[in-house]
């Protein structure tokens, strides 16, 4: 069982991660403005470029989106250029999403800003203080991944 004391540390960073996540959305959505995507587009591309090409359905979990609205959002890609269907050379039944060059362009830019923000943030932090948080970030998000699984 947790101590009061340790309650009151998971209340704190939880309020705290809350208002990092919100900052990062706001940032993320202002330096979208200037791009013709909208945040699920930003996403899903993102998810494509990590994973590589991916069915409807592969992606839809992986945005956490309902088929239907997963299909919708590749229709508006691909009718922006951003995308493009394939089939699969091994079981052509199988129709993969591909991410074509504007879209690669769209995201290698956004991320390279959200890069050069996150620059900023940390200008004041030491290259040790840098290596911790990555090192106490990573461990987070490792432990993050092990309680999904349970």
């Amino acid at each position: 069982m947790k101590t009061n004391e340790t309650k009151a540390s998971i209340d704190r960073i939880e309020k705290r991660m809350r208002y990092i996540s919100g900052i990062i959305k706001q940032k993320g959505r202002k330096i979208l403005n200037n791009y013709p995507i909208t945040s699920p587009q930003f996403v899903a591309l993102q998810w494509l470029l990590e994973e590589g090409d991916l069915t409807i359905g592969e992606l839809s979990n992986r945005i956490s989106l309902a088929f239907s609205t997963t299909t919708d959002l590749v229709d508006r890609m691909e009718k922006n250029g951003l995308v493009e269907r394939v089939r699969d050379t091994n079981d052509r039944r199988v129709v993969r999403i591909h991410v074509l060059n504007k879209g690669k362009t769209i995201i290698h830019e956004v991320i390279g800003k959200r890069q050069q923000y996150l620059g900023e943030v940390l200008e004041n932090f030491s290259e040790e203080q840098i290596e911790q948080l990555y090192d106490l970030l990573s461990y987070l998000h490792e432990q993050m991944k092990e309680v999904e699984k349970k």
